[in-house]
Order: structure tokens, then C-alpha cells, then sequence
């Protein structure tokens, strides 16, 4: 049933991986097409059907992606980061990089402003699929639970006070002018400096994008009785001084402790809901008093969740010694 999904997913991933390994040779229609067996023609319909848009559009946007990252974080040439990621000149770079984020490589490089970055695309998604792991294998590996004190930072984010889970936050969140997921995750994408970034270029935690709730005495009663909003965002560092994106918040995150409940690695598809299934049960019972904690309700505190199945699932609570 998700043959085709998983195919182009094969298609996408690859994609990436060229262009940070700067193998043309491998980034064509032509080639692809061949690897997964199939006409370039039927790939290509297969692609749009699935993704929304052409091949070679996608494959510009993500090289432009990699390019304004390179201009961002490094001082080489513009000329020579354009020709690295497929431009034949200058002015032809320059011409698709102002078409993108409307403003010229040169004038990104002098002001680093957020722009809308063309995210990795997630057609195969078990969990957007519902194929996480149901009826399926068990995790046998065990939840980690520690205390932590976390320094202050900032919290850069889109806040919901109804929605009830990702999927419900994101379309929710699609109704709110230049609030959707793929505007969100590009802003959040372009942002230098965020704390958990490992260098991922995908939504998520892989490129420093987490899920958080606000203890929010206007938000939704969470199920352990706590009035939380829904926010997806980027931790920063305390003395961020960049641009904040219009339709997003930025808050101060004073110093504070955390118990964090952690599962390592797992299989998306086949240990996803067994891996929740060990977490939930985790927090549910465990032994607050006899730790000499409790969790800590006061407004304001940020408890965090990070979904990444290559590193881990984890979730950090805000917490008081008593």
C-alpha cells in the first residue's frame, strides 16, 4: 500500500546525501530511475504525485538550501558556493536565490534574516501513516531516567492553546496565515545557532526542531491534570540577538532542573508504539517523593519532546525539589 511513498522517500534521502557528498553524477532523474528499476517518466509522475511538486524543482530548492547555509555559516566565495551546488555562474545563482527568499546572496551573507528553507520531504512517515510499529516488534531496551539542570536559554516557537498532538497541532496550525509546517520548519531551518541542532536538515530534532509544552494556565488540560499550550520551536542561546520571524514567540528560559525520561535508538516502523508505550508507563510510574522531586507546574516552565528514531525519544519535565 506504500510501496511508492517508501520509493520516492529512497529517492529523497539520496537526494540529500549527493548534494552533501557533491555527486552530480548520482543526482539525475536518470540515474535514480535506474537504481529503483523504472522509466524516468514514471518516476517522475510518481515524484509530483507524491511530493506536489516536479523533480528538478525540488532539487533546486534543496541545493539552494545547502548553498544559503554554506553563505550563512562559512566566508567562501559566493561564486565558488555556486558552482559547488550546480549553478554554472554567479548571476544564474544569484538569480534563483532571489527568487527563493527574495534577497540576494550577497545582501543573506551581510543580514542573515530568517528565510523559508525547502525542508527535506517526509512522504514515507510512519507516523503520519499510522504504520509505527502496531502489533509489532517489542523494544527490549530499557528507559534511562535522570535529573538535569539545563541553563537558561531562549525558546523560539508557534504556540497552540486546543490542539491535542503533532498532527492535530499541525493542522490546526495550517489554518493561521504563514503559520503551516513547511513555512514553519523553513524559518526554523535557516536560524544559525540553535542548541540542539546536530546539523540535520530535516523537521524535528535533527536540525535543533523539538515539540514543547508551556505550563499555560489558558492551554488544554493536559492527561496528568496540567493546563499546557502546544509549541514546536528551536532552543537559542540566552544572548540571541537575531531577527524573530513575525508570526513566532520568543521567551526567556530561566535556569532550571528537569527529569528526563529516554529511550535510545529504535525502528520507526516496527517500535515506535511499543517505545511509547515503555516512556508513557515510565512517567506514569515513577516515584516523585521518593526522589524528592515533584513536578513543577508553576507558568511559564517549558517541558520538552524529542522524537528522532536515529538518536533517541525523550522527553524532559520540569521539576522542584521538595
Amino acid at each position: 500500500m506504500y510501496e511508492w511513498q517508501e520509493k520516492i522517500q529512497l529517492i529523497i534521502d539520496k537526494i540529500d546525501i549527493c548534494i552533501k557528498n557533491n555527486d552530480d553524477d548520482a543526482l539525475s532523474l536518470s540515474y535514480l530511475s535506474k537504481k529503483l528499476g523504472y522509466s524516468e517518466f514514471y518516476v517522475s509522475r510518481k515524484f509530483r504525485e507524491i511530493s506536489g511538486m516536479q523533480f528538478r524543482d525540488y532539487l533546486r530548492y534543496r541545493r539552494l538550501a545547502f548553498a544559503l547555509k554554506e553563505i550563512r555559516d562559512t566566508e567562501n566565495g559566493i561564486l565558488d558556493i555556486a558552482l559547488k551546488y550546480g549553478f554554472s555562474s554567479h548571476e544564474a545563482f544569484t538569480r534563483a536565490f532571489k527568487e527563493a527568499y527574495n534577497i540576494t546572496p550577497s545582501e543573506y551573507r551581510q543580514n542573515p534574516k530568517p528565510v523559508v528553507l525547502r525542508t527535506i520531504i517526509k512522504p514515507f512517515d510512519c507516523y503520519l501513516l499510522g504504520i509505527g510499529g502496531f502489533g509489532m516488534e517489542k523494544s527490549i531496551k530499557d528507559v534511562k531516567v535522570y535529573f538535569v539542570t539545563i541553563p537558561a536559554h531562549k525558546f523560539l516557537h508557534i504556540r497552540n492553546y486546543e490542539s491535542i498532538g503533532y498532527w492535530d497541532f499541525w493542522q490546526k496550525q495550517s489554518l493561521i496565515p504563514g503559520q503551516d509546517c513547511e513555512t514553519i520548519c523553513g524559518l526554523l531551518d535557516s536560524i544559525k545557532g540553535k542548541l540542539d541542532d546536530t546539523g540535520g536538515s530535516e523537521t524535528n530534532s535533527g536540525s535543533g526542531q523539538i515539540m514543547a509544552f508551556i505550563n499555560e494556565p489558558a492551554g488544554r488540560i493536559c492527561s496528568w491534570g496540567i493546563p499546557l499550550a502546544e509549541c514546536y520551536g528551536v532552543r537559542l542561546p540566552i544572548d540571541y540577538s537575531g531577527e524573530i520571524p513575525s508570526q513566532m514567540l520568543m521567551i526567556d528560559v530561566p535556569e532550571g532542573e528537569y527529569i528526563v525520561f529516554e529511550h535510545g535508538p529504535f525502528n520507526l516502523e516496527k517500535e515506535n508504539s511499543s517505545v511509547e508505550e515503555k516512556i508513557e508507563t515510565a512517567m506514569k510510574t515513577f516515584d516523585y517523593t521518593a526522589a524528592g522531586y515533584c513536578l513543577d507546574t508553576t507558568p511559564g516552565r517549558v517541558f520538552y519532546f524529542y522524537h528522532d528514531p536515529q538518536r533517541f525519544w525523550k522527553y524532559v519535565r520540569p521539576v522542584r525539589k521538595v
